[in-house]
C-alpha cells in the first residue's frame, strides 16, 4: 500500500509542475504581453523599460529557468495586473472555487448515487423511469447551458440573486447570503455530474444484484433493503470511485464557464482576467493552482477505489 501511495504522489507532483510549465510556455509563445495592454498610457520605450524592469524580454528558456528556481522557493512571480505576489493572490480565488467545486460535487455524489442505487435496484416502475430520463437530459447538457438556463430563472423569478459576490464579500458574507449566490454556480455543475453519477451507479448495481452473493444473501431471509444499501452498494461503488479523479477534472472546466457566466469570484474568473490582461505569471499560477486541485482529486479517487477494491493496492 505504501508502495502504491508512493506512486500516486509521484505522478501528482509531476502533473502539477508539467501543466504549469506548458502554461508559461503557451502563455509566452502567444502574441503580445501585459505592457500591450496599457495602451496609451505609456510611451513606447517606457513599455520596453516596463518588459526589460519585469523580464518579459527575456528568452522563454531563460525565464523558465528562473521561473522553476523561485516556483521551489515557493515564489511563483509577482501578478503584474494586481501588484501583488501570484502566491497571495490565488489562495484567495482558490478558496471560493473550493467552496463551489466542494458544494457542488456533494450534491452530485448524493444525489447521483442515491438515485443510481434505486433506479438499478429497483424493478422498474414509474418512478425509475422519470429518474432515467431526466438524467439522460440532463447528462447532454453541458454546465454552461445548465448556468445559462438557472441564471435565466432565477433573474425571471426574482428568488435567487444573479449578481456574482465580490472575492471579500464571500468571506465576510453571512452563511445565509453565501448559501443564496452559491446555489445557481453550485446546481449549473452539480446536475450534469448527478445524472452522470446516476448513470454509472445504476448499471453498477444491475451488475452487482445479479451476482450470487447478493441471490444468496436474499435467499437467508436478508431485508431486500439491507442487501442493497450495506452489501451491494459498497461492490457497486467501484465504477463511480474509479471516475471520482476525472470527474474533479470535469469540474474543474465546467466551473471555468459557471464562475464567469453567474459571476462567482473563483478561479475561473481570475484565469480568464489573466488571459485579457496578458498577465503570464498570474495565468501560470492559475493553471498550477487548477492542476493541484485535479492531482487532489485523481489521488482522492486512487485511495476510494483502492478502499473498494483491495485488488487495486497490488
Amino acid at each position: 500500500m505504501r508502495a502504491y501511495l508512493f506512486r500516486r504522489l509521484a505522478f501528482a507532483l509531476f502533473l502539477i509542475v508539467a501543466v504549469s510549465s506548458a502554461s508559461l510556455i503557451l502563455a509566452r509563445l502567444a502574441p503580445g504581453d501585459y505592457a500591450d495592454t496599457l495602451g496609451e498610457q505609456m510611451k513606447p520605450e517606457q513599455r520596453a523599460a516596463y518588459r526589460h524592469a519585469h523580464g518579459l524580454d527575456r528568452p522563454i528558456l531563460s525565464q523558465y529557468a528562473s521561473w522553476i528556481a523561485h516556483a521551489a522557493r515557493f515564489d511563483f512571480g509577482e501578478s503584474l495586473k494586481y501588484g501583488r505576489p501570484v502566491r497571495d493572490v490565488i489562495p484567495e480565488h482558490a478558496k471560493n472555487t473550493a467552496i463551489l467545486a466542494v458544494t457542488a460535487l456533494a450534491l452530485a455524489t448524493l444525489a447521483g448515487i442515491g438515485l443510481g442505487v434505486v433506479t438499478g435496484s429497483s424493478r422498474g416502475g414509474f418512478a425509475a423511469q422519470v429518474i432515467r430520463s431526466l438524467s439522460l437530459v440532463l447528462l447532454s447538457m453541458p454546465p454552461l447551458l445548465t448556468s445559462l438556463f438557472l441564471v435565466f430563472l432565477a433573474a425571471r423569478t426574482g428568488w435567487l440573486p444573479i449578481a456574482g459576490m465580490r472575492s471579500s464579500q464571500v468571506e465576510g458574507s453571512p452563511l445565509v447570503d453565501l448559501l443564496r449566490h452559491l446555489i445557481v454556480p453550485a446546481a449549473a455543475i452539480a446536475l450534469p455530474l448527478a445524472a452522470m453519477f446516476e448513470r454509472l451507479q445504476s448499471q453498477a448495481m444491475r451488475d452487482v444484484m445479479g451476482r450470487p452473493f447478493v441471490v444468496a444473501t436474499l435467499a437467508r431471509g436478508v431485508p431486500w433493503p439491507r442487501v442493497v444499501w450495506r452489501d451491494a452498494l459498497r461492490v457497486a461503488l467501484a465504477p463511480v470511485a474509479s471516475v471520482y479523479g476525472l470527474v474533479v477534472g470535469t469540474l474543474l472546466g465546467g466551473s471555468f464557464a459557471v464562475e464567469v457566466i453567474t459571476a462567482w469570484p473563483g478561479l475561473g474568473r481570475l484565469m480568464l482576467e489573466a488571459l485579457q490582461s496578458r498577465d503570464v505569471y498570474l495565468v501560470v499560477g492559475c493553471a498550477g493552482a487548477g492542476a493541484t486541485f485535479l492531482a487532489i482529486g485523481t489521488l482522492c479517487s486512487d485511495l476510494a477505489l483502492a478502499w473498494v477494491d483491495p485488488r487495486v493496492r497490488e
